[in-house]
């Protein structure tokens, strides 16, 4: 949802959807403005031990903006989205790509892995991928 959106987050989850109440509690402290950090959310499912998609629900009940996208999608002022392509992508993180190609998107989670398993920052995987042509979709938080 854009920023367009606000006030009416709410509104993507069935009515009478709550949010467990310590998680909620937990996220009013790391809120700003009424925003939390992409970092901040995941760091809050971790210790929760729930999905990030559960985190960006109660971030959406609660009505606050989820900002700073780790792989530099959204959240940043004032481009919003702030990845680049990169110039040139390794060929280990190409054969790592190279299967999201053909049908040209990846998942959040999977651009995740790949940073992990070789070792490099996400946004420099959304880059690669912003040079490839491959879309990255489905938020772990739900935000796109």
């Amino acid at each position: 949802m854009t920023h367009e959106d606000a006030g009416k987050y709410a509104a993507k989850h069935p009515a009478g959807t709550r949010c467990d109440p310590a998680i909620a509690a937990v996220l009013k402290e790391k809120a700003r403005d009424g925003r939390v950090t992409c970092a901040a959310a995941h760091a809050v499912a971790g210790d929760f031990e729930v999905a990030p998609s559960e985190i960006g629900k109660s971030i959406d009940l609660l009505e606050y903006r989820i900002i700073e996208c780790q792989l530099g999608l959204y959240g940043y002022l004032p481009e919003r989205k702030i990845v680049k392509a990169a110039d040139t992508v390794s060929e280990d993180l190409r054969d790592h790509l190279q299967p999201f190609s053909a049908a040209g998107e990846i998942s959040c989670a999977s651009s995740w892995e790949i940073a992990r398993a070789l070792g490099l920052e996400r946004m420099a995987v959304a880059a690669a991928c912003e040079n490839m042509g491959i879309k990255i979709k489905h938020c772990q938080l739900g935000a796109f």
